[in-house]
């Protein structure tokens, strides 16, 4: 194992955050996994899971079973890490600018789509490296201003190159889920069903503010769509963003089970050598992420669940009851589509407009940007 640190730009006088990559292996048939956790630094279980993968993927690597790369960053988000307030960790949302650390990334397929024209062949693998390489070509060339572009540099270079990305991640009180885009649910699904995922919801591109998968496996099919009728270009990249459940879903076990499953699935992509373990019964189908209703606060209260998550519900059945009790007043709120709860809000108190549950269905019932802020 390689352990290299990747400083950042330092936001003020006498301070250096850094990232620390791990690197397994050389790459020598060509393969290359990255996989990353708690970009959304109080997104815990990932981080976990991260360290128990650092031990199987050494023991792996002294045994000889790594004929390609995986680069694996336990703590990919040093600055949100550091924003506590009263022992509260604030991890979502950089502090100094409010922005998502999960938010505005590259658009590569904008950015090399021109560069790479001239230079494309009848060859889909060395129309690979050629992307790749142009990918890597802009991201030297990016001028950073700012710790939080430094950050994003830094981690779209190590993995821009890579066959698979993992962006390990969770909700707040939530099911095991995956989001991954549709050219790839394919390549995904062995995952999802390794990992026993409850729901599995893809997108052709989710909204505007491009997320850290969808930076890397987004411009692989939309480079293929557009050069079509001019030179192959390949499904480089399959990324996903992994939901290890909700935040206190913090385990030996789970960490444990979930670092398993996610080493099968490298044995099945060739990443690793060893046999790859037998794939489990899927434990859902992949549905659209425009079909999924999240249900919001009609006015404050507390909040009362009644559907718990993993809970397949019928449309019209009741999800929760916001209580006002002062007025006193108690409104339903039920959902109005047929689907699995996978995902609902840790806190009990709800501010008018709040979301508090989501359900994931099977026909599209919204548009725009499918992305949360």
């Amino acid at each position: 194992m390689r352990q290299l640190q990747h400083p950042l730009l330092s936001p003020s006088l006498g301070t250096q955050r850094l990232v620390t990559s791990l690197h397994f292996g050389q790459a020598t048939n060509g393969r290359k996994a990255y996989i990353q956790s708690s970009l959304h630094a109080d997104e815990l279980p990932g981080m976990l899971t991260a360290h128990k993968l650092r031990e199987l993927l050494a023991a792996a690597e002294v045994a000889g079973e790594m004929p390609g790369e995986v680069v694996l960053v336990p703590v990919c988000n040093p600055i949100g890490l550091d924003q506590s307030l009263m022992h509260h960790q604030m991890g979502r949302f950089e502090l100094l600018t409010m922005e998502n650390f999960n938010r505005n990334y590259p658009d590569f397929f904008n950015l090399v789509k021109d560069r790479i024209a001239p230079k494309l062949t009848q060859d889909a693998e060395t129309n690979k490296g050629i992307v790749r390489a142009t990918m890597h070509e802009v991201l030297r060339e990016q001028e950073v201003t700012t710790e939080l572009e430094s950050l994003r540099q830094v981690l779209m270079t190590l993995a821009c190159d890579a066959d698979v990305v993992l962006d390990l991640h969770c909700d707040f009180e939530a099911t095991l889920h995956m989001y991954v885009e549709q050219p790839m649910l394919d390549l995904m699904a062995p995952l999802a069903r390794l990992l026993g995922s409850q729901a599995l919801l893809w997108a052709r591109g989710s909204g505007p503010s491009i997320s850290f998968d969808e930076a890397l496996s987004g411009p692989w099919w939309r480079l293929r769509d557009h050069f079509a009728d001019q030179a192959p270009i390949p499904l480089g990249c399959a990324s996903t963003t992994v939901e290890l459940r909700g935040q206190t879903d913090v385990s030996d076990a789970l960490a444990t089970q979930d670092a398993l499953a996610i080493v099968g699935y490298l044995r099945h992509v060739g990443v690793m050598n060893g046999p790859a373990p037998a794939l489990p019964e899927p434990q859902c189908e992949p549905t659209p992420l425009a079909g999924t209703e999240a249900s919001h606060a009609p006015h404050p209260g507390v909040i009362d669940f009644v559907a718990q998550v993993g809970e397949r519900v019928a449309a019209g059945q009741l999800l929760a009851r916001v209580i006002d009790p002062l007025a006193p007043r108690e409104t339903e709120i039920r959902s109005s589509i047929e689907g699995i709860v996978y995902a609902r809000h840790n806190l009990r108190w709800a501010t008018a407009g709040m979301e508090i549950c989501r359900v994931a269905g099977r026909n599209p019932i919204r548009a725009g940007n499918l992305l949360s802020p």
